[in-house]
């Protein structure tokens, strides 16, 4: 009898508790006789090319990599069945919708559902491929956690430890050397990332995307820990924060298939702010980058993807197509991809971590 397959795709930027998904709908998939699981590498990528790139996944392929970061499949945030990139006559780069050959593709393959695990842009297309009739299923992947629909999304967890720990070293580089110390995490709309990293790490000063600053709010709240001579201060940043009136800090990048604007530089903005304002104290940047998405995924984000995981293949068993995993505490739960999607995760200024990060004294450059 031959097997029903499912197709596994990871899209979007890596995240610590990936593998960790991949793993446990391997895992119980082999729990059923009659399905098997295959991998599309880079996204949607290894079924879209001319010459594709997909693997069977069993229990041998996916032993031990629950621990791993990254994906063992590959991603990408480039391109999709949507927004392929093509050279044109011409030479220049333009996109053409690949979607009806990707329909034609899975039918030709006799793959009768797909779990796309990925973050809003990925699961805008899960939607999109649903209404064209694709049997998908959703589970959620950022370390931002700015999706509304679940309590809280696999990788986030480990992001924030990576970049508490950035700060609790610059901690005593400061304070060595007397400096301000600005760390720059991500987090391009949403500041949960750099809220929870400050109040963990005793930061003076924590800037988000969702409150644009007052550099004239940061100056004063500083004018304490940076006038003297044995004085330091430690400020968090998210990359996608501004000031009153300013736009991001970034570029348009020139990659084919390349859609999101860039962010770079909001640390290093800040810092030349401050140096202007007449700040004594050398400040210093340091920005975290991708060492937030990498590494090794801590215990509760592994269990939360492989929980995640479990679910979604569940959902392909009760045919639950067009609806994403969704983690409403103390249950997993499914979702519709389109409500999941509907409303973006801001952190509200009524949000009881603005409470806390007030109550203990952190400037937040209102």
């Amino acid at each position: 009898m031959q097997k029903k397959k499912c197709l596994i795709v990871t899209g979007g930027g890596d995240c610590p508790g990936l593998n960790a998904v991949i793993r446990a709908v391997v895992h119980r998939a082999e729990q059923e006789s009659d399905w098997e699981i295959w991998g599309s590498y880079d996204a949607f990528n290894g079924l879209l090319e001319d010459e594709m790139r997909l693997v069977k996944l069993d229990k041998r392929k996916v032993a031990g990599i629950h621990f791993l970061g990254g994906t063992i499949i590959g991603t990408t945030n480039k391109g999709g069945p949507f927004n392929w990139p093509v050279l044109n006559e011409k030479g220049n780069w333009v996109t053409e919708d690949r979607s009806d050959l990707m329909l034609q593709r899975l039918q030709e393959l006799n793959i009768e559902a797909v779990i796309n695990i990925g973050g809003d842009g990925s699961q805008a297309i899960s939607q999109q491929l649903f209404e064209k009739g694709v049997q998908i299923i959703g589970v959620p992947k950022t370390i931002d956690n700015d999706l509304s629909a679940t309590d809280m999304t696999f990788g986030y967890q480990t992001a924030v430890e990576t970049a508490t720990q950035a700060v609790d070293k610059l901690v005593t580089t400061a304070a060595s050397h007397h400096r301000i110390f600005i760390l720059e995490v991500m987090g391009r709309n949403a500041g949960w990332i750099a809220l929870n990293a400050a109040i963990a790490g005793g930061a003076e000063v924590c800037l988000i995307p969702e409150i644009p600053y007052n550099i004239d709010s940061i100056v004063k709240s500083l004018k304490p820990r940076s006038d003297g001579k044995r004085s330091f201060a430690n400020i968090v940043i998210a990359e996608g924060a501004r000031p009153v009136g300013g736009k991001v800090s970034g570029y348009n990048p020139q990659q084919p298939g390349y859609a999101n604007f860039h962010l770079s530089g909001a640390g290093h903005r800040l810092a030349w702010e401050l140096e202007q304002e007449g700040v004594k104290a050398e400040v210093r940047v340091s920005v975290l980058g991708h060492l937030q998405r990498g590494g090794i995924p801590i215990a509760f984000d592994r269990v939360l993807a492989t929980s995640f995981g479990v679910k979604a293949f569940e959902m392909v068993l009760a045919e639950e197509w067009g609806k994403m995993v969704a983690y409403k505490f103390p249950d997993y739960v499914s979702v519709p991809i389109k409500d999941a999607i509907a409303e973006y995760n801001y952190v509200d200024a009524d949000a009881s971590l603005i409470h806390t990060a007030r109550g203990v004294g952190i400037s937040l450059g209102e």
